[in-house]
């Protein structure tokens, strides 16, 4: 009795099993396919975000680069605007040699002098359309260009981040911007040299300038467009592009030793006030250091790098009984006939355009990236940090059911 009693009980309870083993069979193939559905809309609303989160973020890094791009450009065309009469009286101080052949040349108060009897005001803005034209393209490679080469490179190797990587990357920006820059700086120089129509007739008459017999050196140039013309007429592209090499020559050792000494100068200020002002509550602002020890820098590197500013300036504006058979040959004649004082001439107005200039460029970069880049990186952070959330869509795929 007992034994079949239990065996009873056992067989009820294995039947009872059965029925709600089988009852659940439906249930249990319906919350798989539930399941499968919420993975479904899991992954769809992980890829439309993800998706989303992609294109916002090319968006903002194309905006990104656009604005340097755009930044630069202003501030290069600012800063040749602002400085252009201090670049005018270096190029008649740096090719008085070449113009007039003597070496009996003027001072810069004598050049201010001279300029301002012969041509007025305007005398010290001839050839501010091209220069600032060559401005615009040198500023908008420098940082639409120069950052993001740099970032790449240190990304690339490692060990060229630093000064090298800020060497490589100047040097990258300035060949690029070169191909516009060159020719803006051709024919803005054979314009801040000519004066007025009279004073370089007189010129032309006084020194007898030629480059051969009954030819002129070249001739008065009323605007941009048509020096430009006049001198690809006259030498083709090669007359457009005399000096390229030579300007590479400077702006690339000049970019570099630039970087390098606000980098250092950078370093030295920081360890200065750790080690004399560790608890001051001074706060100099980095716009402030970068107008100050770009200043500096701009001002150290322009006076280091002038003796290849002057085989440059000779080069491109040349065409009177001096000619030079290239750079080396124009480094050696310059030594051999003027000396040091040949090689460096034009510094003082050289060093009173490059300090300002490097001054009010890099105190811009800073305060671009202490406003705009915080900003930017905030925007991309806010983008990047999406909700995942799918329980919205799991709500829907049970509705569905």
């Amino acid at each position: 009795m007992t034994e079949k009693g239990g065996g009873d009980s056992g067989g009820e309870t294995w039947k009872a099993a059965m029925v709600n083993l089988s009852e659940m069979g439906p249930n249990l193939d319906s919350m798989q396919k539930l399941l499968a559905k919420k993975a479904v809309f899991v992954d769809e609303e992980t890829f439309a975000k993800g998706s989303l989160i992609s294109e916002q973020a090319r968006t903002i890094k194309v905006l990104e680069h656009g604005r340097e791009f755009l930044w630069g450009a202003l501030a290069g065309g600012f800063g040749e605007g602002m400085m252009h009469p201090i670049d005018t009286l270096k190029t008649r101080m740096q090719s008085q040699a070449v113009i007039s052949g003597t070496n009996a040349q003027k001072n810069i108060l004598q050049m201010v002098r001279n300029v301002w009897v012969s041509d007025g005001l305007r005398g010290f803005y001839r050839g501010i359309t091209p220069g600032v034209t060559g401005s615009l393209a040198t500023g908008a490679t420098y940082f639409g260009v120069i950052e993001s080469t740099k970032k790449w490179l240190e990304e690339v190797n490692p060990r060229l981040s630093g000064h090298w990587s800020h060497f490589l990357a100047g040097a990258i920006g300035d060949t690029l911007g070169s191909f516009v820059y060159v020719p803006c700086e051709v024919v803005k120089q054979r314009m801040q040299v000519q004066g007025t129509r009279k004073s370089w007739a007189s010129t032309i008459t006084k020194e007898n300038i030629s480059q051969k017999p009954g030819e002129r050196m070249y001739g008065y140039y009323n605007g941009m467009f048509q020096a430009g013309h006049s001198i690809w007429k006259q030498h083709g592209l090669k007359g457009l592009y005399v000096g390229y090499w030579s300007t590479l020559a400077r702006d690339v050792p000049f970019a570099g030793l630039m970087v390098t000494f606000y980098e250092a100068l950078k370093d030295f200020t920081e360890y200065g006030k750790q080690r004399f002002l560790p608890n001051s509550s001074l706060h100099v602002g980095s716009s402030f250091e970068g107008l100050v020890l770009g200043g500096l820098a701009g001002g150290f590197s322009a006076y280091l790098t002038t003796p290849l500013d002057v085989i440059k300036t000779r080069l491109q504006v040349q065409g009177s009984t001096i000619r030079y058979n290239g750079w080396l040959d124009a480094l050696k004649r310059i030594w051999m006939a003027e000396g040091f004082n040949g090689m460096f001439r034009g510094s003082v107005p050289r060093i009173m355009w490059y300090v300002p200039a490097s001054a009010l460029t890099f105190m811009a970069v800073e305060f671009l990236r202490d406003h705009f880049n915080e900003k930017l990186d905030n925007e991309f952070n806010e983008v990047t940090s999406l909700s995942l959330d799918p329980s919205p869509n799991i709500q829907e795929a049970e509705s569905c059911t």
